[in-house]
């Protein structure tokens, strides 16, 4: 079975940083482009980050860019955000997803990603 399990949200103040993890099991970790989403209280999910199978494609949304680095390692299965320059409105549950399909170029939106199966990890920013 796919598992994705996310860590290190927490309590930051306006202007702090956080750094979240995702491991990766049950598939070929390297062969999937991967995803950040975000689900904000009373709100859908909202796609984050885009990272390619190796490394050389990124992408953000408009909110997030310069302020948050996606990142991965294949040889631990494992996928990042950096969060810096925190705001409010950064306040969500954030899930990594995996791509749709094995290999499949797809760079933003919801087509791209299958429904999170994690937890997410929650980012609270208040001051």
């Amino acid at each position: 079975d796919v598992q994705l399990v996310e860590a290190g949200g927490g309590l930051a103040q306006p202007g702090e940083s956080l750094r979240l993890s995702c491991q990766a099991s049950g598939f070929t970790f390297s062969d999937y482009w991967m995803y950040w989403v975000r689900q904000a209280p009373g709100k859908g999910l909202e796609w984050v980050s885009t990272i390619s199978r190796t490394s050389a494609d990124k992408r953000y949304v408009d909110s997030v860019q310069g302020r948050f680095t996606i990142s991965r390692d294949n040889a631990k299965n494992t996928l990042y955000l950096e969060l810096n320059g925190l705001k409010p409105e950064d306040t969500a549950k954030y899930y990594c997803a995996r791509g749709r399909r094995s290999a499949w170029v797809c760079y933003s939106g919801s087509d791209c990603y299958e429904s999170p199966p994690g937890q997410g990890t929650q980012v609270t920013v208040s001051s």
